[in-house]
């Protein structure tokens, strides 16, 4: 517990309009998209690096704990305050600072929503790819610290491939800055990288430089329908094998396009067993060109239907099944536990055709839908958390799901992060080795495990 005078020094720090501990503001900040919840002490809404600074500071002086958050909207609990005390929102630092457009980057605040950046500076006929699902909710902040992708990582990479560098308040309150803003710069340790996907534990984002590229000419995108999940990765296979990088390769398996046909009547057939969302930009004999490569493959395969859109209004009807799929899976079970595991994309048949075993051996629903084209798939154990032995089941089968992954030499996840979700797993992955040496860089970076405690590395007796 923070002690009545010490929570007094931390509001000191701010204006009024910018602290509170309202029972309604620490319930708000208290969960993210997993469910999971507990409550801060107190929440700040801090302007400035500054203001961070000076908290940090009295965090080490005071021993209570820090957690900085954005938008929430992450899946492994990495921003709920898992030891309470203060959670710093860092939603009020939402501006864009600069677009240079002679050298391709931007400064941006951590709280700007990521799809709102993307809309300014495509007004510029300039690109931002990293597109998480939840781009129109979540922060670019929140992005860099849980080194977040998307559905064109397969052709553009995910948000560190675009980050120059950074200011960071560190756990000790020191303000340092990172990086540089040309595209090249090898001088001392990449602490930019390091910070990427540190999930606010090493430091607390203030400022971040990215990378812009020039806007695509001209996208087309395809729904492509198999009549199983087999064919459907086959051709994700195929498709990469054969030197095509589109811009955007989706997968969905039999049990997603069952269930966002029964929510939106897209008008799916009755045979789909599975289908692919594709698409290729570029100029626009380009993209026009690699899509033809792309129907030239597909012809060869088991497909039951090829949609192509004809223009944007067209596209965005095929990316409604795409993007009511989150809404739509929750009708199976009410309650999901939501896995991002990757494997090597020639892995993608073997990875459904297992997970189809799992889900048949335990009678388990199992959805899966995801970034194949990068062998990101989304692996969702449907169940009921109100139900003790179904629950169980279901965690047996994340279980399952993590050395599946394992075995076909993929990683345990490939954007939602670890968090606490993850914890526990993250030694079979990168050994008791790799952890202490987790460890050692925590401690050094904060000594006193004041900034967000509990993430990443599995506590003891937890």
């Amino acid at each position: 517990m923070i002690a009545p005078d010490v929570k007094k020094l931390v509001k000191d720090i701010y204006p009024a309009d910018d602290v509170s501990d309202a029972a309604e503001d620490l319930l708000a900040y208290s969960y993210d998209a997993t469910g999971a919840e507990t409550a801060p002490e107190l929440v700040a809404y801090p302007r400035s690096a500054n203001q961070i600074s000076r908290t940090l500071k009295l965090a080490n002086e005071h021993r209570f704990p820090v957690t900085a958050r954005g938008a929430g909207t992450g899946f492994v609990g990495a921003s709920i305050p898992a030891h309470h005390g203060v959670a710093l929102v860092m939603t009020r630092m939402r501006r864009i600072l600069e677009i240079d457009e002679e050298n391709l980057t931007a400064l941006v605040e951590p709280g700007l929503v990521t799809g709102a950046f993307q809309k300014e500076v495509e007004k510029l006929g300039l690109f931002y790819p990293p597109d998480p699902a939840s781009l129109n909710m979540s922060t670019l902040g929140g992005n860099v610290a849980m080194g977040s992708g998307g559905p064109r990582a397969v052709k553009y990479g995910v948000t560190k491939d675009y980050v120059l560098g950074l200011e960071v308040v560190l756990p000790t309150g020191e303000i340092i800055r990172t990086g540089a803003q040309t595209v090249k710069s090898v001088v001392g340790y990449d602490i930019t990288r390091l910070m990427v996907g540190s999930e606010g534990t090493l430091g607390i984002i203030t400022k971040i430089r990215v990378r812009l590229l020039p806007l695509p000419e001209s996208v087309r995108t395809a729904l492509a329908v198999f009549g199983d999940a087999k064919g459907a990765a086959e051709a994700v296979s195929k498709i990469i094998g054969d030197k095509v990088i589109p811009r955007t390769l989706e997968f969905m398996d039999k049990e997603s396009v069952l269930a966002v046909e029964k929510l939106i009547h897209a008008g799916l057939p009755e045979e789909a067993g599975a289908l692919l969302l594709i698409e290729t930009d570029g100029s626009s004999q380009s993209a026009e060109s690699e899509m033809n490569i792309i129907m030239g493959i597909l012809d060869k395969m088991n497909v039951v239907e090829v949609r192509v859109a004809g223009d944007e209004e067209e596209a965005d009807t095929l990316w409604k099944v795409r993007r009511s799929l989150s809404q739509a899976v929750m009708k199976i079970r009410p309650s999901k536990l939501n896995e991002d595991i990757t494997v090597p994309r020639s892995r993608i048949p073997d990875l459904v055709a297992r997970l189809s075993e799992l889900s048949s051996r335990l009678g388990t629903p199992i959805v899966n839908f995801g970034h194949a084209g990068d062998g990101n798939m989304h692996v969702n154990v449907m169940t009921d958390k109100n139900d003790p032995a179904e629950y169980e089941v279901a965690r047996k089968a994340v279980d399952e799901v993590f050395r599946i992954c394992l075995d076909l030499g993929g990683t345990l996840s490939g954007e939602h992060g670890i968090g606490t979700g993850k914890s526990a797993y993250i030694e079979k992955e990168i050994g008791k080795k790799g952890v202490d040496l987790i460890k050692r860089i925590k401690s050094a970076f904060d000594p006193n495990n004041i900034l967000n405690p509990g993430k990443i590395i599995p506590e003891e007796g937890k």
